[in-house]
């Protein structure tokens, strides 16, 4: 049990105790908007109506009946609100004692119960340009996993690529028209040439019916698993499949299986055939629907009237192996609000077919570039290989600039770590539901609500230690022997007590936004501190408290940055 969590239990038990009766519990309390007021505060609303009292009268009463303790301090009304004081060298020595020694370890909890939770995303296409757009839906995802690991579920990553729809044969057809006899320049990225061609098929067919035909037939020949169009397909896949390879190892993020669409569209197929038989799916104007108009949600396309498969016909079939195979307790499908009703539709097939498991759509806003919305059919997009060269090319420059010593190794490793970070963090440090305008420019910034600032916070900590070998010596201690008495030292404190609740938070509400921000004021409330109160000047006793604090605040910044797939840095 946490820190704040005995102390909340302590509170609690004084509370009742007085009461002579169990009525409040850990949940009733919470934080007051102004510290001035307190630590932990107890709305007495609702227990005014259980004692037949106003709230005000309530609070003033339990002031009069409460006896404080060596935990709690103090206990004072204002208002209706009755609010606590703890004491400050208890909770610092009880917290440090408790960050030092679980480590990595520090903010989670068993709420999950060990529950198995699939997570899907990065859902890209084969035969596109991997674009800054991908980059929410991947940084979105993988923290997600992350963070609902911590919270005690076991955590299952997993990424479908869409590798076998009509994308395919757009970009194929152009492909077959333009560039089938000519050689692809040595050291071309072939999976970026392929958006290119995407971009430029879509282009050219929007008016060209003719050419619509040709990819028709072409999509049918490539489904039919035979013949020249197949064979093409199978190469030019690779070349998509090897380059999202490339982008995974370069953001450092892993699945622990990796669908393709191809693997499921013959059972998806045979999974139709039978619901048309058993009625369950009907046919209508020549296409294959499931009817959900009673359920308010219109129709769900499978097959178009030429016979070609739509998402559903692959999704079905993946969907029922989760649940048969991973025996998982909920599916989530990380993919963009545009495909909300989709999912909605998805869920409630499954669900008459009588799969009962949790099933949940995880929405987020688009990623547009300043003034335009992008997109990968006109080709006005910041691909994800240009942008990460324009980042890797700043952040080497000013790294240099500042560490002319260093080897090029360490420059390269460093700008690696500061890039990921800066790429991951701009996509979820706000809510999946805001729309984010990518500036590249506020994305590499050094300083700010920025994922450099929190690397560079961390340095900051570390570079202080190496100043001196006493911190070889912190150990963790016991509260007696903590003395912080400085008023920033108990805002850090305290924050840092908050860290378990701002981790399970983010889990209940799959939003990386809340580690976000919390590693944001921690890291501000560590540079106030840092500026305004003497660490390895002070004397001998104070400057090991004073190491042990600042040692926990990196401790819960590598936790916090770690749950957002960002890596620490030890010297900028």
């Amino acid at each position: 049990m946490y820190s704040l969590e005995k102390i909340k239990l302590n509170i609690v038990k004084l509370v009742n105790k007085s009461l002579n009766k169990k009525i409040i519990q850990t949940s009733d309390l919470i934080y007051p908007p102004n510290p001035e007021f307190g630590d932990l505060s107890l709305p007495c609303f609702e227990l005014a109506k259980k004692l037949n009292k106003t709230a005000v009268e309530t609070a003033e009463f339990l002031v009069s009946e409460i006896n404080v303790n060596d935990i709690i301090v103090s206990a004072k009304a204002i208002g209706p609100y009755l609010n606590f004081t703890i004491n400050k060298n208890y909770l610092a020595g009880d917290l440090i004692g408790d960050i030092l020694s679980m480590a990595e370890e520090y903010g989670a909890n068993k709420s999950g119960k060990g529950k198995k939770v699939m997570i899907e995303y990065s859902n890209v296409n084969t035969h596109k340009e991997y674009h800054v757009g991908h980059l929410r839906n991947i940084c979105y995802g993988g923290a997600v996993a992350k963070i609902l690991s911590a919270n005690g579920f076991k955590s299952i990553p997993v990424s479908y690529i869409n590798d076998f729809g009509i994308h395919v044969a757009k970009t194929l057809w152009r492909y077959a028209e333009h560039y089938k006899n000519n050689k692809i320049a040595k050291g071309k990225n072939k999976g970026g040439f392929l958006g290119e061609l995407y971009a430029k098929a879509s282009r050219e067919l929007k008016d060209n019916p003719t050419a619509k035909e040709r990819v028709s037939s072409l999509m049918k020949k490539i489904e039919s698993r035979q013949g020249a169009e197949y064979k093409l397909w199978q190469k030019t896949r690779k070349w998509s499949i090897d380059y999202f390879d490339k982008i995974y190892k370069e953001l450092r993020v892993e699945f622990d299986n990796i669908f393709y669409e191809s693997e499921f569209i013959e059972k998806g197929m045979k999974m139709v055939r039978d619901l048309c038989k058993k009625e369950f799916l009907i046919k209508s104007q020549g296409a294959i629907i499931a009817d959900l108009e009673k359920y308010n949600l219109g129709v769900l396309l499978f097959l178009r009237s030429d016979n070609t498969a739509l998402y559903p016909v692959a999704d079905l079939p993946l969907a029922v192996e989760k649940f048969k195979k991973y025996k998982i307790d909920k599916s989530i499908y990380v993919v963009d609000v545009r495909q909300g009703l989709y999912f909605k539709q998805l869920f409630k097939v499954l669900e008459l077919l009588g799969f009962k498991q949790e099933m949940a759509h995880l929405g987020y806003e688009f990623v547009k570039l300043p003034g335009k919305m992008m997109s990968s059919r006109t080709g006005d997009i910041i691909t994800y290989e240009n942008l990460r060269a324009q980042a890797v090319k700043k952040a080497a420059r000013e790294t240099k600039k500042r560490r002319k010593d260093w080897s090029a190794k360490k420059i390269t490793d460093t700008v690696n770590k500061i890039v990921n970070g800066a790429l991951k963090f701009e996509m979820i440090k706000v809510s999946a539901g805001q729309v984010i305008t990518f500036d590249i420019n506020q994305a590499l910034r050094f300083d700010g609500f920025t994922a450099a600032y929190l690397q560079y916070v961390y340095a900051r900590i570390q570079s202080i230690f190496r100043k001196t070998q006493k911190h070889k010596n912190t150990k963790t201690q016991k509260y007696e022997e903590i003395k912080l008495e400085e008023a920033k030292e108990h805002d850090l404190v305290m924050k840092l007590a908050k860290y378990p609740d701002a981790v399970k938070k983010a889990g209940e509400n799959c939003d990386p936004s809340e580690i976000a921000k919390y590693l944001f004021d921690l890291a501000q409330l560590f540079n106030d501190y840092y500026h305004s109160v003497p660490i390895l000047k002070a004397k001998k006793e104070l400057r090991a408290s004073r190491l042990a604090l600042i040692k926990s605040v990196s401790h819960v910044i590598a936790n916090g940055l770690g749950l957002l797939g960002i890596e620490v840095v030890d010297e900028m």
